[in-house]
Parts: C-alpha cells; sequence; structure tokens
C-alpha cells in the first residue's frame, strides 16, 4: 500500500515538474542563458540567442511576461514575395536596357547629323529618350529596392526559423507550414554600474514539412535584447 502511494505520488511530482517547465519556458530559457552569461560562456549563449549579449551582472529578475502570441508561419509567403519580385527585376532589366540603348541611338544620330534641322531633330530626340529612360531607371531602382528588401526578410526569416528548428540546413524550410508562437518577457538585471530593464523577444516555431508529412517542433530561442532605458 505505501509502495503504491509512493508510486502514484512520485507520478504526480513528475508531471507537475513537467507542467512547470512547459508552462514557463521563458523562465528555463533565460535561467541557462544567464547561468551561460555569468561564466562567460559564448558558445552556449549562442545556442539560445541569434544575436546574444553579454551582460555583467549581479542579479536579475524576470518582471513581466507578455501574451502569448500565435501566427501562420509566413516565410513560405515571403518566399513568393521575393521571387514575384525578382521576376519583375529581370524584366525591369531589359525595359531598362532597351530604354538606354533608344538613348545610345539618338545620341549616335546627333553625331552624325550634318545639317541644321537635323541636327535639330536629333537633340529632341535625345530629350525625349533621355527623359525616358531616366523615368525607367527610376522605376528599376524602386522594383530593385522591393526586391532587395523582401530577399534580405526572407532570408532573416529562414535563419530564425532554422535556428528554432535546430537542424541545420534545411533545404525545402521555405516550403513548410505551420505556426510561430512569440511573446516578450521584461527582465530588471543589477549590475555594479546600477539596474537596467531589458524587453526580450522570445520565438518557437512548430512547422510541417508537408510533402513527407514531418512536423518539425522547434525550441524556443531568443530573438533580441531591447534596452527599455
Amino acid at each position: 500500500m505505501d509502495r503504491k502511494i509512493f508510486s502514484i505520488g512520485g507520478i504526480i511530482l513528475l508531471l507537475f515538474v513537467t507542467y512547470s517547465c512547459v508552462s514557463h519556458p521563458e523562465e528555463a530559457l533565460l535561467k541557462r542563458y544567464f547561468n551561460a552569461c555569468s561564466l562567460n560562456d559564448i558558445t552556449t549563449m549562442s545556442t539560445m540567442a541569434l544575436e546574444p549579449i553579454k551582460f555583467d551582472f549581479e542579479s536579475w529578475e524576470i518582471i513581466n511576461i507578455g501574451e502569448e502570441m500565435v501566427e501562420p508561419a509566413s516565410l513560405p509567403e515571403m518566399n513568393q514575395k521575393e521571387l514575384e519580385l525578382k521576376k519583375k527585376v529581370e524584366e525591369s532589366v531589359g525595359i531598362t536596357l532597351d530604354a538606354k540603348e533608344d538613348l545610345d541611338i539618338a545620341e549616335f544620330d546627333l553625331e552624325k547629323a550634318r545639317t541644321r534641322a537635323a541636327r535639330n531633330a536629333a537633340r529632341k530626340k535625345i530629350n525625349e529618350m533621355k527623359a525616358k529612360y531616366e523615368e525607367q531607371r527610376e522605376k528599376h531602382n524602386l522594383v530593385q529596392k522591393d526586391y532587395n528588401e523582401a530577399k534580405a526578410a526572407a532570408q532573416r526569416e529562414e535563419e530564425i526559423s532554422t535556428f528554432s528548428l535546430g537542424r541545420g540546413e534545411i533545404p525545402n524550410i521555405r516550403d513548410f507550414t505551420g505556426e510561430v508562437y512569440s511573446k516578450d518577457v521584461e527582465v530588471k538585471i543589477q549590475g555594479e554600474s546600477g539596474t537596467k530593464d531589458y524587453k526580450i523577444s522570445l520565438k518557437r516555431y512548430i512547422l510541417k514539412d508537408e510533402v513527407v508529412g514531418m512536423t518539425y517542433r522547434g525550441r524556443w530561442i531568443i530573438l533580441k535584447f531591447e534596452d527599455l532605458n
């Protein structure tokens, strides 16, 4: 009877510990991070934070835990946007080169002109072609800017996703569907120079490869630190 009671008690204790770890992942993550920080263990810190920061502190505490947010994984959509803009850039390159060629031809015609009327006509054509070329070049620069931003955003999201999954490079990760969990945690850090508050952004990815039906359960990671002072 005593053994049975002991077994039940052990199971309840195990469930309680497990529930506590699952319910408060930010506490366990930050505790490990600051432990590594106190040991100046940059390698371990880098396994938990994308951009680890070394704090010189005497103590730290969590002062606020924000609401946990859940959103659909955005990488497939971001990847599609990047591909669409890449195609627009390629098309724009051709149009811009054609406009430059038209301007070059007009300038060449001016060099060949022998009469005043021909030169006047050539100059007029140059002005028209130059205006069209500059307008097209401006359009191209805007499309190129949009593409560069979309490409950088998709690369960043892929980097964060891969870091959370902790499985190294996954070639088709941009096709994965799933959910992204996020929350902000505010901490107070006491150091020799005084107290500072920081907001720490956390994320976790749970993604699925629809082709093979495999689910990847990522871990909570530290995305960034924000000084609130």
